[in-house]
C-alpha cells in the first residue's frame, strides 16, 4: 500500500522446531501510532528484530519505507529511532551532557522534544543520570529516542521500568508529539492499562498467530462497557 510505512507479509518464523508464527500479515500506515499487543512469548519482540534486519526469517518479507528490511539503506535506516531496552547508557552524565553528547549523532536532533520530557519530569539540566529513579533513567532514554527526530519510531515494551504515573505521562506526551508532528509509532507492550488513549490501531497477537487488527475506537465499540485490557483478555485468555 502506498500510504503503508510497514508492511509485512507471510511472515513465517521457528525458533529451532518451535512455531512462533506463520503467515503473519499487518501493516503500519503513515502517521500512525499502532500497538503491538501479546503476552510475554508471542512473539513481539521478535518481529521487532525482524523488522530492524537483526532477524532473518523462515519465510515472508517485510518492507519500510518499501525497501526489504534485508536490505535497507542507510539513508532508511536513518529515518527510523529504535527503542529496545529502556535505560540510559553512560549514567555518569547529566540531563544536559547527554543530549549534547546524542545530538552530534543526529543531523536532524529535535533538543527541544528532549528537554520538553525533561520538564515535565521536573529534572534540571544538571542533575546526573546516575542520581535518578529507574522511571526517570526509562523517561530519559524516551526522550533520547524522540529527540533524533525519525519519521517511524520503533518502541519495543517501552514502558518496561516505568510506574503507572510515569507510563501516564509518557503516553500523554508521545500521543502530543506523533500527532503534532506527523510521526509514525509501532510499538509493543504487554501493559495494556495506558493504551487506550494512546494508540490509533491495534494488533492483538496470540501464540502464533494475529486474532485482530483493528481501528482502537472500533475495536472498544464492539466490546461496549469493555476496557482495552479487558478486550485483550477475552481474546487471548487469562494471563
Amino acid at each position: 500500500m502506498q500510504d503503508s510505512v510497514i508492511c509485512c507479509e507471510h511472515l513465517t518464523h521457528y525458533y529451532g522446531k518451535r512455531r512462533i508464527y506463520e503467515d503473519l500479515n499487518f501493516t503500519v500506515d503513515k502517521g500512525r501510532i499502532v500497538g503491538l499487543l501479546g503476552k510475554n512469548g508471542t512473539g513481539k519482540t521478535t518481529t521487532i528484530n525482524i523488522l530492524m534486519g537483526y532477524l532473518k526469517p523462515r519465510g515472508g518479507s517485510c518492507r519500510i519505507f518499501g525497501e526489504d528490511v534485508q536490505h535497507i539503506t542507510p539513508e532508511t535506516r536513518r529515518r527510523i529511532a529504535l527503542l529496545l531496552e529502556g535505560h540510559v547508557q553512560y549514567s555518569y552524565m547529566t540531563i544536559s551532557q547527554i543530549e549534547k553528547f546524542y545530538s552530534s549523532f543526529y543531523p536532524k536532533w529535535d533538543r527541544d522534544a528532549y528537554y520538553s520530557l525533561m520538564e515535565k519530569l521536573k529534572v534540571a539540566p544538571g542533575q546526573k543520570i546516575s542520581r535518578m529513579s529507574n522511571g526517570q533513567r526509562s523517561q530519559v532514554a524516551l526522550g533520547l529516542i524522540l529527540a533524533q527526530n525519525a519519521d517511524l519510531l520503533v518502541l519495543d515494551d517501552f514502558s518496561l521500568g516505568l510506574d503507572p504515573g510515569y507510563r501516564r505521562l509518557f503516553c500523554e506526551y508521545l500521543r502530543d508529539y506523533a500527532r503534532d508532528r506527523g510521526k509514525t509509532v509501532f510499538l509493543t507492550s504487554h501493559i495494556i492499562q495506558d493504551l487506550e488513549k494512546l494508540v490509533d490501531e491495534v494488533i492483538i497477537m496470540d501464540y502464533g498467530s494475529i486474532l485482530v487488527q483493528e481501528e482502537t475506537a472500533s475495536l472498544m465499540g464492539r466490546y461496549p462497557g469493555m476496557t482495552l485490557e479487558d478486550i485483550f483478555i477475552e481474546l487471548t485468555g487469562k494471563y
